[in-house]
């Protein structure tokens, strides 16, 4: 019976999902991201990311003359959110540019993009260039 109830007991443990319990999927490293926007036209962006625990920090590029910009964000699990603050231009607002998103594989990222660039929302999609 002791035998019957240990290989139970073991089996309920190994029904646990992979990465159970582990930390966030570190996204450090240099990604290839496009959005498509509400016209249809393919924006492609690179960002580098730095992540020290769920902090995300780094760099991106790809928009027009801006050169370089400083990207921050946050990894919790799976879910990951980044962005960047852009001076509006005149009396205009400054403006929030926020990408939302899901981890799904240690190369492969998804996720929306919403205003200025998108309005209600764009779909993105971004992959981990290799070194």
């Amino acid at each position: 019976m002791k035998h019957q109830l240990l290989i139970v007991i073991l089996l309920g443990l190994s029904l646990a999902p992979v990465g159970a319990g582990a930390g966030a999927t570190n996204i450090s490293g240099t990604w290839g991201l496009v959005y498509v926007t509400s016209d249809g036209d393919p924006i492609t962006l690179t960002f580098v990311f730095i992540q020290e625990g769920e902090k995300l920090s780094g760099t991106f590029s790809g928009i027009g003359p801006m050169g370089k910009r400083p990207v921050t964000g946050t990894v919790k699990g799976n879910k990951v959110v980044f962005g960047w603050e852009m001076k509006g231009s005149g009396d205009k607002a400054d403006l929030t540019v926020t990408f939302d998103g899901a981890i799904e594989s240690p190369t492969k990222m998804t996720g929306t993009v919403g205003s200025p660039f998108c309005g209600a929302g764009c779909k993105w999609t971004a992959t981990k260039k290799k070194k």
